[in-house]
């Protein structure tokens, strides 16, 4: 039997950034994978997607070109060569990972790995031991009962990647992260879109000035919109598929080549012997501490598997916290409420900390400052116009309780306030720190400045 000092379950974001974190601290490290190096965020997820819709933020580009003072005659996509494209930047990725595994000195097994009593992991038949046991397993998308996939004409996330060839007409059941980036992939390449959201709003975790911009960008795209509607039922007999949605109005028939759900993901938790160690489970989620310790010594948990957002930069920062912990260090606990979620449709959509409902139902006093970009030099400049910076504070000490953002590259700007509340930057403090010009995220000074009325260009 192999013995090791820790042995990490799965090599997603969570897993392979532990691996790495424990043998740079002088483990001895394994890592089990029964796919490939990476999992599903550089194989199936984060990586590939975003291939997909810089494809398609280029050929929107090239529909656009006249707005720019450009005559392109002739363009069109091959919607092959755009899928291969992603599936090559995935390759690299993974194979980005096989290399830091062999620099680290980190042993991969390849297999279904189960966890057994005794710190004991069972890979397809042969035992491997170890003083440390990390579960990061992961997730996958998850099915409704009204919804079964079937892989060909009611699709997850990972069919929708590499379709044979593009449909004509798509449902996207579900308007959070895939949903929305599938539809703008999609509507983009030229497929009709509809989403079905079953909320009364369109990416409904975010701040409702975000959705209702959204909604407006996307309808104004051509992609459709149905909020507060549920599929009741599916019917995939004829040459395409049926969808029955139920609405305030009563039931509507949709009717497309293929429905992508994009209602959530589900843990894999299946059949990696949780039940045999004795390790607690609550509503699909691993029971951890502040350090992803289980409930039996020698056995820790991160990422997706774990009640955490279900992020993959969350799942790294997990898992160096965890593996530190292990090694002894002095680490503080992760705060789970300064984490940024980004959305990368177009426009993106990048937000952290609480939106404006929720600091009004903690009653806070707040003071609340926006920005469009509109009124941007450069967004102006590059004829990105839509969307806006907006951010939230306290009025009584300052403190930065949210920022919430729509609009292009978005999502490279949010770490300004994912930092900024790290260090309890007060709002004058922001106004006062001089930001370029002209740049997009010169707009969150703005915004700043609008929540305490000393707004310049607005």
């Amino acid at each position: 039997m192999s013995k090791y000092d820790i042995i990490v379950l799965g090599s997603g974001p969570g897993g392979y950034v532990a691996a790495i974190r424990a043998s740079q601290l002088g483990f001895k490290t394994a890592v089990v994978e029964k796919e490939s190096l990476g999992g599903i965020c550089l194989n199936w997820g984060c990586i590939p997607t975003k291939a997909l819709l810089k494809s398609a933020q280029v050929f929107e580009y090239l529909k656009h070109a006249d707005q720019y003072g450009l005559s392109v005659k002739e363009y069109d996509k091959d919607f092959d060569a755009v899928v291969k494209r992603s599936r090559g930047v995935a390759e690299g990725m993974s194979n980005g990972v096989k290399f830091l595994m062999k620099k680290n000195k980190i042993d991969v097994i390849d297999g279904f790995g189960k966890l057994k009593t005794g710190k004991k992991i069972d890979v397809d038949g042969k035992e491997y031991s170890a003083d440390h046991i990390i579960i990061a397993t992961g997730a996958r998308s998850r099915e409704l009962p009204s919804l079964p996939q079937d892989g060909k004409k009611v699709i997850g996330y990972r069919e929708a990647m590499v379709l044979p060839k593009q449909p004509k007409s798509m449902i996207v059941v579900g308007s959070g992260a895939i949903g929305v980036e599938f539809a703008y992939f999609y509507k983009s390449m030229g497929t009709d879109v509809t989403i079905v959201e079953y909320l009364p709003n369109i990416v409904p975790v975010e701040d409702i000035d975000v959705s209702k911009q959204l909604e407006k960008s996307f309808k104004k795209s051509g992609i459709k919109i149905m909020t507060s509607a549920e599929v009741t039922s599916v019917d995939t007999s004829g040459k395409g598929v049926k969808a029955t949605v139920k609405t305030s109005k009563g039931e509507e028939v949709l009717e497309a080549d293929i429905i992508l759900s994009a209602v959530g993901i589900k843990t894999n938790i299946e059949g990696i012997g949780l039940e045999d160690v004795g390790i607690a489970v609550d509503r699909d989620k691993i029971l951890v501490n502040d350090f992803y310790q289980t409930n039996i010594p020698g056995y820790y948990a991160i990422g997706d598997v774990t009640p955490g957002q279900a992020l993959a930069h969350v799942a790294s920062a997990e898992a160096i916290l965890c593996v530190e912990k292990i090694a002894g260090q002095h680490v503080q606990a992760l705060d789970y409420g300064n984490i940024p979620g980004c959305t990368y449709c177009t426009p993106e959509i990048a937000s952290v900390g609480l939106t404006e409902k929720q600091a009004k139902e903690q009653g806070i006093d707040i003071k609340v400052g926006k920005f469009p970009f509109s009124a941007s030099g450069k967004a102006s400049a590059a004829g990105n116009k839509d969307g806006f910076v907006k951010v939230i504070f306290d009025a009584k000490y300052g403190e930065w309780l949210g920022c919430h953002m729509i609009g292009a590259g978005v999502t490279d700007m949010i770490a300004e306030a994912v930092l900024g509340r790290k260090l309890e930057t007060t709002g004058h403090e922001v106004l006062k720190t001089v930001h370029p010009h002209p740049t997009m995220s010169e707009a969150v000074m703005e915004a700043v400045a609008a929540a305490y009325d000393e707004v310049i260009h607005l």
